[in-house]
């Protein structure tokens, strides 16, 4: 043996050689070289980067011998020819090159996943064998798809199979607005545009539907280094509308997030189970629970010194358990690359603007702010009341109450509506009749009145908008036979139909809801410039925007986030992202008439 260096080496000892078997566009990007070079000053390893010409033109004979191979797919990547060269040499693989195929097609991803108990988003699969393949088992309706019995409401998700096809669609329900937005890769500072036309799916490929999960606004990112380390990092969610930010570098803007226990588990379970030591993917919060929607492979952290510090030192120590065990590969106090590297700004969250200071000079924090707001302008509201003894409208009632004798029923859906639609127009008559006795003339009355309920409901041609309730309360009932003979049944043979349109929220309306925001933001929270958006990405901030049921409401609380949150673009996709809507918030309120009258007047 030679002398032994302080790096642990002899001078006869080779060192171990790494080969960098991927694109050249990868080698060459940020990441990749900081974490390279932090490997290579260990002194240790010897990095063998084999180039676009060897691995597209040469034969895999005549590749760099390695100990240890990085390699993963990205575009023109011939992953079969890598995986030959791992057979014939058989070195250690960072990342597992047979799995790799999986990630190239989500069916296959969420089957994997599915298979380690990971969570995911509940999905159904649509295979088509060829564009436009009419399949018996995929049902769409205005305002759901049913797959093999399985039925999804709007909103949704509508996936390509193909990983590599990053269009995809998010499909809103008529009463929020209607409409599709497409997400896809950032084009500049966009990642999404929203279409209002757009109302059906896409019937040229296979698919994947799946329930949209509400996060508040939010992705979280998850970067796995082995399957023991994982760093995540928040965005801001492409569905809310599609603007990128990015700070003064023109990079996008991302902040670190703390994993739960379970999500440490599941970042583990994911690096696992396709054999990818560093692997990226894609984590939804929604409602406590935490799912993977999409697994990506090779990623790394970008703009993070820490991040750069920690994988060089994960990978060091598994290249080193793979090829050279009898060496230590505890971390030295001291990394040998900290000398030259420039000091990189602390990634602590900060928060200014929200502490002050108490009258016995302890420093205090806000720890709550709650606003109860008021919808903005709307346009006036409207009602029709008509009694009605029609077989069809009452069996309407009790299909959508349960077939109750005794109850009201509250049509809201596009589906109700339309019943309701179709059953009022066969009970219009075709010609107006003359009015001529008192019967005649309440006929007359009736019909024009059921002419004004069709008439509304036929308005726009669809039943896009959130500004059309009809109510049904039964007045008189009669005790018949039931159907099999045995027993009597109560039946309602009268009911009181409701139908309430109008109080639509005006355009000024909208622009107080989203001034009112930006005030809010300016003034609750002063001097945070963007501070108020970090800390909401970042889940210290936990911001809840709940509304009433009413179209108004809603619409108001999504201006109110649009502007709270400096967000641009149509209202619809912010009020299925981040309103929660909770038709209970004004129970309690039914004796509260008259302080309501006096508020207003005041």
């Amino acid at each position: 043996m030679g002398e032994v260096t302080e790096a642990g080496w002899g001078e006869e000892e080779k060192k171990i050689k790494v080969g960098v078997c991927v694109m050249e566009k990868k080698v060459l990007s940020a990441p990749m070289g900081q974490i390279l070079e932090r490997l290579e000053a260990f002194g240790e390893f010897q990095v063998i980067y084999f180039g676009d010409k060897v691995i597209l033109e040469d034969p895999i004979e005549s590749w760099p011998i390695c100990d240890c191979l990085i390699a993963f797919y990205s575009t023109g990547y011939p992953l079969e020819k890598a995986e030959a060269y791992a057979t014939l040499r058989k070195p250690f693989l960072v990342n597992e090159l047979v799995p790799q195929h999986l990630l190239h097609d989500r069916r296959k991803v969420y089957e994997r996943v599915e298979l380690f108990g990971i969570p995911v988003p509940r999905y159904a699969l649509v295979n088509r064998e060829f564009p436009y393949q009419e399949l018996d088992y995929f049902i769409e309706e205005e305002d759901f798809v049913e797959v093999h019995g399985s039925r999804f409401w709007k909103p949704f998700v509508e996936k390509p199979v193909d990983g590599d096809d990053h269009s995809i669609m998010i499909y809103y329900p008529s009463s929020a607005g209607g409409g599709m937005k497409e997400l896809f890769r950032k084009v500049g500072n966009r990642s999404s545009e929203f279409h209002s036309e757009v109302r059906r799916v896409r019937r040229e490929g296979s698919y994947i539907y799946e329930e949209f999960m509400p996060t508040g606004g939010t992705d979280v990112k998850v970067y796995t280094v082995g399957p023991e380390y994982a760093h995540a990092e928040a965005r801001k969610s492409p569905v809310v509308d599609g603007v990128v930010m990015r700070n003064p570098d023109g990079k996008e803007v991302r902040y670190p997030v703390l994993l739960t226990p379970n999500e440490k588990q599941m970042a583990r379970d994911v690096c696992i189970a396709f054999r990818q030591a560093v692997c990226g993917f894609d984590l939804l919060r929604c409602e406590g629970r935490s799912y993977v929607c999409d697994v990506n492979g090779w990623s790394f952290v970008k703009n993070s010194y820490k991040y750069y510090d920690d994988a060089a030192c994960v990978l060091r120590k598994m290249l080193l358990d793979a090829k050279a065990p009898h060496l230590s590969s505890t971390i030295p106090p001291t990394l040998p690359w900290k000398v030259n590297e420039p000091v990189q700004p602390s990634e602590g969250l900060t928060r200014q603007g929200s502490g002050i200071i108490g009258t016995f000079g302890q420093s205090e924090e806000l720890r709550c702010v709650i606003a109860i707001i008021r919808h903005g302008d709307r346009t006036p509201k409207q009602k029709v009341k008509l009694k009605v003894t029609e077989e069809k409208l009452l069996n309407l009632m009790l299909k959508y109450n349960g077939g109750r004798p005794r109850s009201e029923t509250k049509l809201k859906s596009a589906v109700e509506l339309q019943d309701l639609l179709d059953a009022t127009r066969i009970l219009v008559p075709r010609t107006r009749p003359g009015r001529g006795s008192d019967s005649e003339a309440e006929d007359f009355e009736h019909a024009e009145k059921l002419r004004q309920v069709k008439a509304v409901l036929e308005e726009g041609g669809h039943f896009s908008g959130i500004y059309r309730k009809v109510q049904l309360k039964p007045l008189k009932w009669v005790r018949v036979l039931k159907s099999n003979g045995e027993g009597e049944e109560e039946r309602p043979v009268e009911a009181l139909m409701i139908l309430k349109y109008g109080g639509v929220l005006t355009h000024a309306g909208r622009k107080q809801a989203e001034e009112l925001g930006r005030y809010f933001r300016n003034n609750i929270y002063p001097g945070e410039g963007t501070g108020l958006l970090r800390l909401h990405s970042t889940y210290r901030h936990d911001l809840k925007i709940y509304s009433s049921d009413e179209g108004r409401v809603q619409m108001s609380a999504a201006g109110f986030a649009k502007g709270l949150l400096d967000l641009e673009g149509p209202l619809t996709p912010i009020l299925v992202s981040l309103v929660s809507k909770d038709s209970s918030m004004l129970d309690g309120l039914d004796n509260a008439s008259s302080e309501m009258e006096e508020a207003k007047v005041e």
